[in-house]
C-alpha cells in the first residue's frame, strides 16, 4: 500500500511541477489581485506541503519497493539493495538481513556481528528535501500569517471601509464613484 503512495506521488511530480512554472508566469504578468502577496505566500505554504508530502511518500515507496524485493524471488536474499556496486565483497559476504524504517524512511542492512549500514538508495535525500519542504512550509505560512496581520492593522489604521464589491483600497471619505457605490450600498439595481 505504501508503494503505492510512492507510484502516486511520482505521477504527481510532473503536474506540481507545472502548477509552480504556472504559478511563476502568472506573478510576473500584470493583472495581480490586490492582496497578492499574501495570497502567494498561502499558495506557496500549501505547494510546500505537498512537495514535503511527495518526497516523504516517493522515500516510503522506495523502502516498501527495497523491502518486496528482499523477500520475493529466488536471489533476494541478502536484499538486493543491501548489495549494490559500491559496497565492498567483505561486506557484503557477512550480511545476514535488513532492518525497514518507514518514520524515518530508511532501508538498513545488517551485518552478522550486529552492525548496520545504509542501503544504496535515495532515502536520505528525499528524507532531507522532505523536512527542508516541511520547514520552508512552516516559514511560508507564518509569514503569509504575519503578512495577512499588518495588512489588516495598516487597513484599521488608514481608516478604509470595504465597499461592497469587496475592494477595501476606497477609504470612508472617497466620493470618487458616489452614485456607483451608493447603489451598491442600498441594494438599488442602478435606476
Amino acid at each position: 500500500m505504501v508503494a503505492l503512495g510512492g507510484l502516486a506521488a511520482l505521477l504527481a511530480s510532473p503536474l506540481w511541477c507545472v502548477a509552480v512554472l504556472v504559478k511563476l508566469v502568472s506573478v510576473a504578468l500584470p493583472g495581480r489581485r490586490p492582496d497578492r502577496a499574501v495570497h502567494l505566500l498561502r499558495w506557496s505554504a500549501g505547494m510546500a506541503v505537498a512537495a514535503a508530502v511527495g518526497c516523504y511518500l516517493l522515500s516510503s515507496g522506495a523502502v516498501a519497493f527495497a523491502e518486496h524485493e528482499s523477500r520475493s524471488g529466488a536471489d533476494s536474499s541478502p536484499a538486493p539493495a543491501c548489495r549494490g556496486d559500491e559496497v565492498p565483497r567483505e561486506t557484503r559476504l557477512h550480511l545476514v538481513s535488513h532492518r525497514a524504517s518507514y518514520f524515518p524512511p530508511a532501508f538498513d542492512c545488517v551485518l552478522d556481528d550486529g552492525t548496520t549500514y545504509g542501503s544504496s538508495g535515495v532515502y536520505g535525500t528525499l528524507n532531507t528535501c522532505a523536512v527542508v519542504f516541511a520547514g520552508g512550509a512552516g516559514a511560508l505560512a507564518a509569514a503569509a500569517g504575519f503578512a495577512a496581520a499588518r495588512r489588516d492593522r495598516d487597513r484599521d489604521r488608514a481608516g478604509a471601509v470595504p465597499r461592497a464589491d469587496g475592494d477595501p483600497a476606497a477609504s470612508a471619505g472617497d466620493t470618487s464613484d458616489d452614485e456607483l457605490h451608493g447603489d451598491r450600498v442600498s441594494g438599488e439595481a442602478g435606476a
